[in-house]
């Protein structure tokens, strides 16, 4: 490689925090023309290296040079200058602008002085046209799914024209033909010299895409390896040790059906859902983004309304819009965001461990203080959550420790059903095979559990049965044994509804 080849490089890079040394002695290099995949647990130190570059953080130790010359990022001004720009994986939009103002949002072209917002929105729509998304320039941020605003982001950062393009878990809440829209992006982008940083917790995306992994565990760079290197030795070198099982899904017996729910619909959303889900029972919710599997679920927890039909848990049907009522019931729901809906990010880890049982811990206005710090103890401890103490502030736990956080909450309330909306999102495989268990657990223990995931392999791998949803209905059922990824996609992508009422209730309930 020639020197006029390397694009960034970093050499022992240290950064602590009060109590936590992030990152010691850190080593990266990136080349012009290449994906450098980032590995690492979270908590490894990924977003602390990839905020140094961005000017977030100043390193306390090391040097950064781009183009060969050392550097200090001050700020993301600096970043720009030197042609760094970053994807993060919490969005970084405007809700209340438009999509053409976020992408150029201090950089808007003028004309004798004011925004020219024809020329504006025509550069814009010429991004979003390379990414691939159907968005027009002047809707507004805040009426963008959680897919589309990705894809806003990554026409954002192109606009920059960077020649360092660092992404942070850019595929989380994509589709799989979005992915491939993406990945055909990043290649375009590697031909024409752009160096990359690519941050995945999906594996199979290393290999596919990648030329060289850096792996990080525990702030350190403990190695750099070819990204054809096999699944297993990443894992090994990224948790020090082997995982024997990427999806160790246990099935105990079933019992009652603890979940029904009969023909909800949803004008213009969802039509005549119906399924039900039984004691010791994981059912998995597989389709598209847009095919109404999160409108679905947040209507069955009362956080939406719906126009027709029942839920029933334990045989006792719940008032509908009423998410107070479904928590009485029984019912628990980990959103797919889980900062910004399953969260408070400034309060503790016990604060949020202890919101739902908080009324129930109050006694003619008192808190039972006690009661709650000693039973977020036990379950802080039972689910191995990774934090300084109890009153570490929930924001800066790893993501998987946010989630886990996010599921303890419900486990200190008892539930009887627990809905799972992309559970795994943005965490890393060892995390990962640690929520799966503690799903086995919840089923072993005569609890049901409903999942969104848009992983694929997870939905067949952690499932008993798939139900999947195309246009806002239920396409069709698959059991675990006959459930493949043709199979699965298959329906979600097909266009057509049961014809009679029997086909119809038959797709949407299970067959026992």
């Amino acid at each position: 490689m020639s020197s006029s080849d390397e694009l960034l490089r970093i050499e022992g890079i240290r950064k602590t925090f009060p109590g936590v040394v992030a990152l010691d002695s850190v080593d990266f290099d990136l080349r012009r023309g290449e994906v450098h995949v980032l590995l690492g647990e979270n908590g490894a130190g990924k977003s602390t290296l990839i905020k140094m570059l961005s000017g977030a953080y100043t390193p306390d130790e090391g040097r950064i040079t781009v183009g060969g010359e050392q550097v200090r990022i001050h700020g993301a001004q600096d970043a720009e200058r030197l042609g760094i720009a970053t994807i993060y994986q919490e969005f970084n939009l405007v809700p209340d602008l438009t999509v053409a103002e976020n992408i150029f949002l201090g950089r808007q072209p003028r004309r004798f002085g004011l925004v020219d917002r024809k020329k504006m929105e025509a550069d814009a729509a010429a991004l979003l046209a390379r990414v691939g998304v159907n968005v027009s320039p002047r809707a507004r941020v805040r009426e963008l799914g959680i897919a589309r605003l990705q894809m806003v982001e990554i026409a954002k950062a192109l606009s920059l024209d960077a020649r360092v393009l660092i992404m942070d878990e850019p595929t989380a809440v994509l589709t799989s033909e979005e992915v491939d829209k993406l990945f055909a992006i990043v290649r375009a982008l590697r031909e024409d010299g752009v160096g990359i940083v690519f941050i995945t917790h999906h594996l199979e995306e290393i290999a596919a895409l990648g030329d060289r992994v850096t792996v990080i565990r525990d702030g350190r760079s403990v190695g750099q390896v070819p990204a054809a290197t096999p699944e297993d030795e990443l894992v090994r070198l990224m948790v020090g040790r082997s995982i024997e099982q990427q999806y160790p899904r246990e099935r105990p017996a079933t019992g009652s059906a603890l979940l029904k729910v009969e023909g909800l619909t949803r004008d213009g959303v969802f039509q005549d859902v119906s399924f039900e889900v039984r004691a010791g029972e994981v059912v998995g919710i597989a389709g598209l983004v847009g095919a109404g599997r999160t409108e679905v679920v947040r209507a069955v927890f009362g956080a939406d309304p719906y126009d027709k039909g029942s839920v029933e848990v334990a045989g006792a049907r719940v008032p509908r819009h009423d998410v107070n009522a479904a928590m009485a019931a029984g019912v628990g729901l980990v959103p797919e965001d889980r900062k910004g809906q399953g969260l408070v990010l400034d309060q503790s880890v016990e604060e949020n461990l202890g919101l739902v049982t908080l009324r129930a811990a109050t006694r003619a206005g008192f808190v039972d203080r006690q009661g709650q710090h000693t039973a977020a103890e036990r379950i802080a401890s039972q689910l191995g959550v990774r934090m300084a103490g109890l009153g570490q502030h929930v924001r800066t736990l790893s993501g998987g420790n946010q989630q886990k956080v996010v599921i303890g909450k419900w486990l200190l309330a008892d539930i009887k059903v627990l809905i799972l909306d992309e559970p795994t999102r943005g965490i890393d495989v060892g995390a990962k095979v640690e929520i799966y268990q503690l799903i086995n657990e919840l089923t072993a223990a005569g609890h049901a559990v409903l999942m969104i995931s848009s992983d694929l392999p997870e939905v067949l791998g952690m499932s008993d049965r798939v139900l999947v949803m195309a246009q806002g209905r239920i396409a069709g059922e698959l059991d675990a044994a006959d459930a493949t990824q043709d199979s699965v996609m298959a329906l979600a992508v097909s266009t057509s509804t049961p014809t009679s009422e029997k086909t119809d209730k038959e797709a949407g309930r299970g067959r026992h």
